[in-house]
């Protein structure tokens, strides 16, 4: 293909969406070329740039709206579509969770094969306003800008690695969504403003801590000016000047982190860096459902694999006689057995184990966590799914496997495999908008032994 037949074209295009693809971008075709439109909606007409072209699909982006879908709605934040943090602010809330579902039905039957038996009602916010100020746990993003003079402070800019210059976000919890500004003013201040990439923020319930990542030492001016700030705001700041290891407080900074399950009466506590879910009130609402669908009975064992430190575990044992943890993360053990005596649960056992490393050994070689049989179990991996560890589970005589999954792809790869290789249906499932606004899709799935 010719330097010239590349050139973007300088007019915008007039096209109508044709669906959404799973990433939030409009489909649309161009001279029988597939287009990825950003800021667009299925069914919409709209004038389109073409911002880039490649073998097999162009991108493009929506410059004017000519015939809107019903489902538009005003985006909140002024940055949207330039910052990378959210994808689908134009797109009405409920519709955004519904098109979840849809997409969950897509990739199950793709690459699957399967559709359940009954599908469960999409777990989204209760209100309106729970679409918002919901991100507990996120990365920030840090840059001083020579050119600009000053430091932005936030997400990426959509398809690039440079921060988004915003003044505010409207997904983050409002204790820090609405001081970015102030985060980068304090950073301007700092001598090692060029030596400092990212903030982590982390909040359970209470308090809010930032754990700046350095990569040289600060000073003791430093440490004053972020005290300072600290003290001003109610922030507890952290450093981290290498690994995970190297997290600390500064002086009088440190802090407990929890979250409350209300409706089982249980606190968790937990680390900054550790992994919790961003989104609290759909985590409440996800353990509900869990403890509804899997049903543990006074009588039975259970199995919780990817547990954590106890997100999931600790509300099962309070129904079950015996639940067992497993987690590759030791610090995360120790918290969940932490956790369990804070809670006064004494049924509770937890292993540290590499899931993936440890299915590798033949099937007879069972570790020490399946030295009985297991009626029910529950699976919560990463994005990688949890293939390797289903021969096991199928062996341990479970009859019920409760499946929650951040990546609907690996989670209808494994179960292609539960049902027809391993004696499972399909029984229940349904997306859940832990991350409203973007197109991550996370999803419950529920399988009954045959």
């Amino acid at each position: 293909m010719s330097r010239k037949s590349k050139a973007l074209p300088a007019e915008p295009i007039e096209a109508v969406i044709e669906s959404l693809a799973h990433d939030g971008r409009g489909i649309a075709r161009v001279e029988g070329k597939t287009v990825f439109v950003h800021g667009a909606l299925a069914g919409e007409r709209v004038r389109l740039r073409l911002t880039r072209r490649l073998r097999r699909h162009d991108e493009a982006v929506v410059t004017e709206v000519l015939e809107p879908s019903a489902q538009r709605v005003e985006p909140r934040c002024a940055h949207f579509g330039v910052c990378g943090g959210c994808a689908l602010q134009q797109m009405d809330a409920a519709a955004q969770i519904e098109n979840k579902q849809a997409i969950l039905a897509d990739v199950l039957q793709r690459i699957g094969g399967l559709a359940p038996a009954r599908w469960l009602p999409p777990l989204a916010a209760v209100d309106a306003e729970g679409h918002w100020g919901y991100r507990r746990k996120a990365r920030l993003g840090v840059r001083w800008v020579a050119k600009k003079g000053r430091v932005l402070v936030g997400f990426r800019e959509r398809g690039s690695s440079f921060i988004a210059d915003v003044q505010r976000c409207e997904v983050l919890h409002p204790a820090v969504g609405t001081r970015l500004e102030a985060l980068a003013r304090l950073i301007e201040g700092l001598s090692l403003r060029e030596r400092l990439p990212q903030i982590e923020v982390a909040q359970g319930d209470g308090p809010v801590v930032l754990v700046f990542r350095v990569l040289a030492p600060p000073s003791a001016a430093d440490c004053d000016r972020l005290l300072s700030f600290a003290a001003e705001t109610g922030f507890h700041v952290y450093l981290q000047e290498g690994g995970v290891e190297t997290v600390r407080p500064l002086p009088g900074q440190a802090v407990e982190l929890s979250y409350r399950l209300p409706n089982q009466g249980l606190t968790l506590a937990f680390e900054p860096n550790d992994f919790t879910q961003v989104n609290l009130e759909l985590n409440r609402q996800m353990i509900d459902q869990a403890l509804a669908l899997l049903d543990p009975q006074p009588d039975e064992r259970l199995l919780d694999l990817f547990c954590g430190l106890g997100n999931f575990t600790l509300p099962l044992a309070r129904r079950a006689r015996e639940l067992v943890g497993v987690e590759g993360d030791a610090g995360l053990v120790a918290r969940a057995e932490a956790n369990a005596v804070r809670n006064g649960i004494e049924n509770a056992r937890f292993y540290t184990a590499d899931l993936y490393a440890q299915a590798s050994l033949p099937t007879m070689t069972a570790p020490p966590w399946l030295d009985q049989p297991f009626d029910k179990a529950l699976l919560d991996p990463p994005r990688s799914g949890a293939l390797e560890v289903l021969d096991w589970l199928a062996n341990s005589g479970v009859q019920r496997i409760l499946y929650v999954s951040c990546y609907p792809a690996t989670l209808a790869r494994d179960a292609a495999k539960l049902v027809g290789e391993l004696g499972f249906r399909l029984e229940a499932a349904g997306a859940m908008d832990m991350f409203p606004h973007t197109a991550h899709l996370e999803a419950m799935a529920l399988f009954e032994r045959r």
